[in-house]
């Protein structure tokens, strides 16, 4: 609303009276103010154009009348305030002490435009005494029914005193504004100012303005003291978002350089507050905390505003360790420098319950793809760079090494703990994450591994399942040890993996061993134009990686290789065979001795603890090559205690091999049989079980 131009005095008001080195001093005063002052345009060109200044008809003695009529002598204050450059005051912790000055001057009243240039040029104090004046004296002439025949012209009044007050409480917020953004800190003005609020407030107590229908905007409370809080948390708001903030595309760290420049910028402004702003207050008004709480505001609502943001994941991650970590930090809030001034304690959340969820939430959303994407990096980085180029594995402690455990452990730990740093049920939430997506690659692995090996037939394939199965154990206890987190599902899942592993190792090493376990007992075996220890060559490439797989895996599976061995060793030997004379059977005998003890001795070496399939090939090696009829029962005796699992069928497919006709099959197995059942034998010494007879010997 404009200030309504009839207010202005038809002259300027009347220079009081004072000797010519008062007037140098006001003259001096007033340049000093204009270099200060603002820019006045819209009310001078709005003034200036529409009205001439009019001499003030009120005479002094007028207004001597009247000053018993208002709540607060707004004349001894001007007239106060325009001796006050003759008079210095005193100051005592930046606030200034008016004491008793000269003989009141008596002051003519100026016009609502010389009030307007007073409030431009800062000098609010006695800007602040002309407008109560001249709203003392509206509203003496409201008391006295002067407007009752022009009540148009007591609102046009009262709304130029409205109007000059809002023009203080402008200046009031402009002051607040320009404390953090001038660098050269004017202290005489916030004194001045929050000496203005103090006589505004004792100006214009709490009263029922209702009282007068129509005369609101008169004698009311201007409440400055609020309007200075609102301006500090204006200013407050501005200071925030003037931090730069560069865009994506210029930085990808964009926030992470934004909330650096704000706190930096911050905790200047806190550290100015501090030292000097401070000293311009008296304590009531708690200037500190009152910044600090308005920049907290601020910055809350800012950060709920990026949170509100398509972040990524180290996007995220920077907006939750700076709110968890940073902010009450030695970096920020918790600078050495603003101690004891700056206090954090008790400051509400910096973001509500809900919006630090929702931010938690979207990080762990967020984490999943990335670290799913990580298991991704570390199968390919297995398939391309290793298995495809055969690279060798590598080997620590004389046991085959894969970087497949440490790289999953870096995983949890890099992201648990970043977690950890932010809050507990974050690093709780991230460390079930991070399981469930190593339980799914686990299965992912294994497939793609067990698809390559199938795809060639690669001199690494053993070496590397030996890695890995090293690995994962090592993964199992790695985890355990250093977040406490239940593996039993994980164990699981392992357990099934090496129970494929062994068994498609087992499969190739079939595949290798096959061929030359079915040449036993041929002519080419016989006539010994194989080499003798070409079996046990063959078993050897593969059995040998064992020796630096992790007990009890490796010793268990190189059991199982020598078993295998032995097994279908025997298993070739009793399939149906045409009859050898005696020459031929001594020459069998020996060759099965001498490959039975190389094939023992070969994995005996390589760390095998199975003595106990030593005697099998032996004992029928001995049976075949016996003439005498009661040695040959003394070997099928021994062979069967030796192993207790041996049936009927399996006894006279070896008697079969060696020549015996059907009857003394029969009557030799009658022999032992007695023997044979009252033997239990121990589980791990089982080993006919697993043979099948073919069935034209079963029938025997």
């Amino acid at each position: 609303m404009e200030i309504d131009t009839r207010s202005v005095t038809s002259e300027p008001a009347s220079p009081m009276n004072s000797s010519g080195e008062e007037k140098m001093e006001v003259a001096s005063e007033l340049r000093s103010s204009d270099a200060q002052s603002r820019d006045n345009g819209f009310f001078e060109r709005g003034i200036k154009t529409m009205l001439s200044i009019r001499k003030s008809k009120r005479s002094l003695k007028k207004e001597r009348g009247k000053e018993d009529t208002g709540t607060w002598n707004a004349k001894i204050l001007l007239r106060t305030l325009r001796s006050y450059e003759e008079n210095k005051p005193m100051t005592c912790n930046g606030m200034e002490k008016v004491g008793e000055l000269c003989e009141p001057i008596e002051a003519k009243p100026l016009s609502v435009m010389e009030i307007n240039e007073l409030i431009q040029k800062r000098q609010l104090l006695e800007a602040f005494a002309s407008i109560k004046l001249m709203e003392d004296e509206t509203i003496s002439e409201r008391d006295s029914e002067k407007y009752s025949d022009n009540p148009q012209e007591f609102v046009r009044k009262s709304k130029d005193v409205d109007l000059l007050y809002n023009s203080m409480t402008k200046a009031i917020h402009s002051i607040v504004e320009e404390t953090l953004e001038d660098p050269t800190l004017q202290h005489t003005m916030l004194t001045s100012m929050v000496t203005l609020i103090a006589h505004e407030e004792e100006a214009h107590p709490n009263t029922d303005s209702a009282a007068h229908p129509g005369s609101d905007l008169l004698g009311r409370p201007r409440k400055w003291k609020e309007q200075w809080r609102e301006a500090i948390n204006e200013s407050a708001r501005k200071r925030v978002l003037k931090a730069p903030m560069p865009s994506r595309e210029e930085a990808t760290s964009w926030l992470d350089l934004h909330l650096h420049f704000l706190q930096e910028n911050l905790r200047k402004d806190l550290l100015k507050i501090k030292s000097s702003v401070k000293k311009c207050y008296p304590e009531e008004y708690q200037v500190c905390d009152t910044y600090v709480e308005a920049f907290h505001n601020a910055i809350a609502t800012h950060l709920q505003e990026l949170s509100q943001r398509e972040l990524d994941f180290p996007e995220l991650y920077t907006l939750l360790d700076w709110v968890a970590n940073t902010y009450h930090s030695e970096d920020f809030l918790g600078h050495p420098e603003l101690k004891p001034e700056v206090k954090t304690e008790n400051l509400s959340l910096l973001l509500t319950p809900a919006d630090w969820d929702k931010l938690k939430n979207d990080y762990i959303a967020s984490a999943k793809g990335k670290i799913k994407s990580y298991f991704g990096n570390i199968l390919r980085l297995e398939s391309k760079e290793k298995w495809e180029k055969e690279v060798n594995s590598d080997e620590k402690e004389n046991l085959y090494h894969a970087s497949l455990s440490f790289d999953i452990q870096t995983i949890f730990a890099q992201h648990v703990k970043f977690s950890r740093d932010i809050s507990r049920s974050l690093e709780t939430k991230m460390l079930e994450l991070c399981m469930a997506e190593l339980l799914e690659f686990i299965p992912r692995f294994e497939q793609e591994f067990m698809e390559w090996s199938t795809a060639q037939d690669s001199p690494i394939f053993v070496p590397y399942l030996v890695a890995y199965i090293n690995s994962f154990h090592d993964l199992v206890s790695g985890l355990e040890k250093a977040f406490q987190v239940n593996t039993e599902q994980l164990q699981k899942i392992l357990a099934a993996l090496t129970r494929n592993f062994t068994n498609i190792f087992l499969t190739k090493l079939r595949t290798k061993a096959q061929p030359l376990l079915k040449k036993i007992l041929t002519k080419k075996w016989i006539l010994a134009t194989e080499r003798p220890d070409l079996l046990a060559s063959a078993v050897s490439q593969f059995s040998e990686h064992l020796q630096h797989m992790r007990e009890p895996l490796g010793q268990d599976l190189l059991h199982e290789v020598h078993k295998y061995v032995v097994k279908e060793y025997v298993t070739q030997v009793i399939k149906p065979r045409w009859k050898m004379n005696r020459e031929t059977r001594q020459q069998v005998s020996r060759k099965m001795s001498l490959e039975a003890a190389t094939i023992h001795n070969v994995l005996i070496d390589q760390g095998s603890d199975a003595d106990w399939l030593l005697p099998a090939i032996d004992h029928i090696a001995n049976i075949i090559g016996e003439e005498k009829k009661d040695k040959i029962k003394a070997y099928v005796k021994e062979l069967c205690q030796d192993y207790p699992d041996i049936r009927k069928e399996h006894v006279l497919a070896i008697l079969a091999l060696r020549g015996l006709g059907r009857a003394r099959r029969a009557a030799i197995f009658q022999q032992v049989r007695p023997a044979q059942e009252s033997s239990d034998g121990e589980e791990g010494c089982r080993l006919f079980a697993e043979i099948d007879v073919p069935v034209i010997i079963s029938c025997f």
